[in-house]
């Protein structure tokens, strides 16, 4: 995956791509790009001959942005109205996506961007969809057909270039006088929206898409003043354009929710009041069940909004805060920095528009995991009723019913456990980053074992919370990856992912087991429990274990360990 300072990026087209460079490279937002340009016009070329200078850079991303009537000779004929059969244009972007697979080989990821054309080109008019020979028939076919292809590889994103071409307008996303005179693929405005969803495209495969949308009440998500007005006179649906609006942007938020992001509020109100009004009003898209949390009350925003992720587990990089006063997103970007605070509009008609412009969510996919978040967070409330009526932690605990279940890494986990990988930090011993391809490749290893471990409990299913893998040299073993997500962190699955990886060693012939801590930032909370609960012993140097294994532990109380199948 893609960390440090600046993303290495070589852009690979057959038009001039000099301004898409120099703006990715000259955009403030993050991740920064270094961005460099193969030589104008050789994408066939940059594409099979690796030993160009432009390669020399060592490209972390490529970003392959070509034409259809310059790299498949059919549509070229088909723009002269000299079509070729269908199967030969498939038969070139066949061969053509050949050639993207095994440069993908070779990077962290590939960027490609759907074939588009001047709208200028009608075709055959009428009949132009219609017709097998119509150009916008062929050329749909022919980004399917793409599409289709470049999904052999875990590692190449789709890019839909129609859409930025839509926000340009006709006239300023093709000017023929651009290439001409400089051999300008697209207008500036067209460049912007690429730069966009680029930076977003590469936020996501760092497993930094925002996760969290936290939003205010009163004249955020309804019309008017709750603890003024009553629910009753809220402005919400009905026969108002602002009501009718703000019920598709409650709609909005809940798509993004049912997509995986969760949604919180922080409100300064009554909390009685608010929570009435959520529960009463008719037209209120959005229920208690959808919200993973909420501070409301009269308290400071950022101060709530702290103590709102961290009773979710989560960091203020994942924050989106959405509030109509301009005084409190100041506030709010003051002093939370990591927390982003878009602008929001003053018309409340375009808040729904506001919020799917936000480029901000984008993942490289979207697992079972991600889409049962809300759920899993409604599950955690009903887990801490219950704590608090127990007298014990371990009453609590045994309570849940917990079960563990293992399954080596596979083809259907390994999306899940890839995204797991590159996400965590907390429960992160080594904060190994790599994409899937890699993973898979790791994993695949003579002696290298690597599985995926899935928390259910009477409440719910957490999903695929954690990852383990060891690699064997002869009798001796070493824990490369120890890995869980936070929200199953002190739930005694640590222990018996100890439990499980020390007994499969031991069956394994391995009879001294050793794992390296590698510090970062943020897994102080991992270190701490190798130290006290991982009961292998700590040499000098306060980063090595190991472990001798004469005797494994037994599976802690309260769990019941499944293990699916063996490798």
């Amino acid at each position: 995956m893609i960390h440090g300072e600046s993303v290495r990026t070589l852009i690979v087209s057959d038009f001039n791509t000099q301004s898409l460079a120099g703006c990715l490279n000259n955009d403030s937002t993050l991740p920064v790009v270094d961005a460099t340009v193969s030589p104008f016009g050789q994408v066939m070329q940059s594409l099979t001959d690796l030993s160009l200078p432009c390669w020399q850079t060592d490209p972390q991303v490529a970003i392959v942005w070509t034409q259809p009537h310059r790299v498949l000779r059919s549509f070229k004929l088909l723009l002269e109205y000299s079509p070729n059969p269908i199967d030969d244009l498939l038969e070139e972007v066949d061969s053509y996506c050949d050639l993207l697979v095994q440069i993908a080989d070779k990077l962290q990821a590939l960027l490609v961007p759907t074939w588009v054309i001047p709208s200028y080109y009608r075709g055959f008019g009428m009949i132009d969809l219609k017709s097998e020979y119509g150009i916008s028939n062929q050329l749909m076919r022919a980004n399917l057909r793409l599409i289709d292809n470049l999904n052999r590889a875990t590692n190449i994103y789709i890019l839909n270039s129609q859409r930025w071409v839509e926000v340009a307008g006709a006239s300023n996303a093709h000017n023929p006088k651009l290439w001409y005179m400089g051999k300008l693929g697209f207008g500036n405005q067209v460049v912007d929206e690429a730069v966009k969803d680029v930076k977003a495209a590469l936020l996501g495969i760092a497993g930094h898409a925002r996760k969290l949308i936290v939003v205010d009440l009163d004249d955020t998500l309804w019309g008017g003043i709750v603890g003024d007005d009553g629910w009753e006179d809220l402005r919400l649906g009905g026969h108002d354009p602002i009501g009718e609006a703000l019920v598709d942007f409650q709609a909005g938020l809940k798509a993004l929710k049912n997509r995986g992001t969760l949604l919180g509020i922080v409100s300064k109100n009554e909390e009685s009041i608010a929570l009435e009004a959520i529960s009463s009003h008719p037209e209120m898209v959005l229920r208690l069940e959808d919200f993973a949390g909420w501070r409301i009350n009269w308290n400071d925003k950022a101060d709530n909004i702290v103590d709102l992720v961290l009773d979710l587990k989560l960091g203020l990089q994942s924050v989106v805060f959405i509030d109509d006063s301009p005084v409190e997103r100041l506030r709010v970007s003051a002093a939370l920095p990591e927390v982003l605070v878009p602008e929001w509009p003053t018309d409340q008609l375009l808040y729904k528009k506001a919020l799917f412009g936000l480029a901000c969510f984008d993942t490289p996919v979207i697992t079972k995991e991600d889409l049962g978040r809300a759920d899993f967070h409604a599950a955690e409330r009903k887990r801490a009723l219950i704590r608090n009526d127990l007298e014990t932690r371990d009453e609590w605990l045994c309570s849940l019913e917990t079960q563990v279940i293992v399954e080596p890494l596979n083809s259907s986990n390994l999306p899940r456990a890839n995204q797991l990988m590159n996400k965590t930090n907390q429960m992160n011993l080594a904060s190994r980053r790599m994409n899937e391809m890699e993973m898979w490749r790791w994993a695949k290893q003579e002696n290298h074992h690597m599985w995926t471990f899935r928390v259910v409990d009477k409440f719910g299913d957490a999903g695929l919370t954690g990852v383990a893998s060891i690699q064997r040299e002869l009798d001796h073993g070493t824990v490369t990856d120890f890995v869980l997500s936070c929200r199953v962190i002190g739930r005694r699955v640590e222990e018996t992912i100890i439990h499980f990886v020390t007994s499969a060693a031991k069956q394994l012939g391995v009879h001294f087991l050793n794992a390296q801590y590698i510090p970062t930032s943020r897994n102080q909370v991992c270190l701490e429990f190798w130290e006290e609960g991982s009961g292998f012993a700590m040499d000098a140097s306060g980063h090595s274990f190991i472990l001798s294994l004469g005797t494994t532990s037994s599976v802690p109380d309260g769990i019941e360990l499944v293990v699916k199948k063996t490798e």
